[in-house]
């Protein structure tokens, strides 16, 4: 028997996103964002509301990278989750990490994390129902230890974690169960 839960954010998985970009003084800040897609081949969406520090620089810089939070770097994740950038000084030298400059866009990769998406911002969203930043995404740079002989990322090996809104917890990515555009061929035959 089903039982009604009322309005929860019910989406499972989530993804654990880094999100980073440089303040108008050129320092890093990084924020957790679970509300965040690929809205296009090359285009990403960030749910984000107006107040963050991270939407601020992102605005300002016109550019922020993405890096997939994995298990090994989930403490930092969470910490720039909790704490804001608009009450802590400069809360990404308090987590001990390390960033450099992009190569390709005005924002810091945040070295520690093996996959990151270097982004431009396309626009901002504002209506009455949704803040977001899209962005365009110019490069994926990945740590050579999670990738595949044929240069893909392995997410066996990147160990990347996921968000579950009902009971905010973090899980790490399990085993695959299948293959895309081919587990339902079967049904096709019918």
């Amino acid at each position: 028997m089903k039982k009604d839960l009322g309005v929860i954010a019910g989406v499972f998985p989530m993804p654990v996103l880094i999100v980073a970009a440089y303040d108008e003084d050129g320092k890093v800040n990084a924020m957790n964002a679970a509300w965040g897609q690929i809205c296009d081949m090359d285009k990403i969406i960030l749910f984000l509301d107006e107040d963050h520090k991270t939407t601020k620089n992102i605005l300002t810089s016109k550019a922020f990278t993405v890096a997939l939070a994995d298990e090994k770097n989930m403490v930092m994740a969470d910490y720039v989750g909790i704490v804001s950038g608009n009450d802590v000084g400069d809360k990404f030298e308090s987590t001990g990490y390390h960033a450099e400059k992009s190569s390709r866009v005005n924002a810091p990769i945040i070295t520690e994390y093996p996959v990151t998406l270097e982004c431009e911002l396309l626009e901002k969203v504002n209506t009455e129902y949704v803040n977001g930043i899209v962005g365009k995404i110019v490069n994926v740079i990945a740590d050579e230890e999670v990738l595949t002989d044929k240069n893909k990322v392995d997410v066996k090996k990147l160990n990347a974690i996921m968000f579950d809104q009902f009971q905010a917890g973090y899980y790490s990515v399990g085993e695959k169960v299948g293959q895309a555009w081919v587990e339902g061929k079967e049904m096709m035959k019918k």
